[in-house]
């Protein structure tokens, strides 16, 4: 069966398959959740990101998760949102790639961040409304295969937001 939580959360501490790092794209750590997925895995990830050779917008890569509690980190790059049309297309795509890999990695349980929602200035609403409907459909596509994936919400506004996506589905 699959399910779709939400919940407020640091991404870092939970237990599940794999954690999605929202990364830029030289997947050598920086701010917000990147920064933090890179300090609590320890060392050893900056080692297997540097291995990788970056990341393109909307592609997804896979790393052990080191120290944390997820066996697996994906490494996606979220668009800066510049109002085009292309935005919501990259977008959509970091999660349905994300997924992809996931399922070729035998992962049944993920947790996903708000992408592109802090820096790279994606408005919550709209970020939300893709990353629900793309995870939504992409569930229903592949639902031979059991995926548990909860939105790890930074803050009270932005889980709330997507409690209220997920709830016209």
């Amino acid at each position: 069966m699959n399910n779709i939580h939400i919940l407020s959360s640091d991404i870092t501490t939970l237990h599940c398959d794999a954690i999605v790092n929202a990364a830029n794209r030289s997947l050598l750590g920086g701010g917000g959740v990147d920064g933090a997925i890179h300090r609590a895995a320890g060392p050893e990830l900056l080692e297997d990101c540097r291995g990788l050779h970056g990341c393109r917008t909307g592609e997804a890569k896979i790393t052990k998760g080191y120290r944390l509690p997820a066996k697996f980190v994906i490494h996606t790059v979220g668009p800066v949102y510049s109002g085009a049309p292309g935005d919501a297309v990259l977008l959509a795509d970091c999660y349905r790639n994300s997924l992809d890999l996931a399922r070729e990695n035998g992962v049944r349980t993920i947790a996903f961040p708000a992408i592109s929602t802090g820096v790279y200035g994606y408005p919550v609403r709209e970020a939300t409304k893709i990353a629900v409907d793309t995870v939504h459909k992409w569930l229903a596509d592949n639902s031979d295969y059991p995926m548990d994936v909860t939105f790890c919400c930074f803050d009270e506004r932005t889980r709330k937001v997507y409690e209220e996506q997920t709830a016209r589905i």
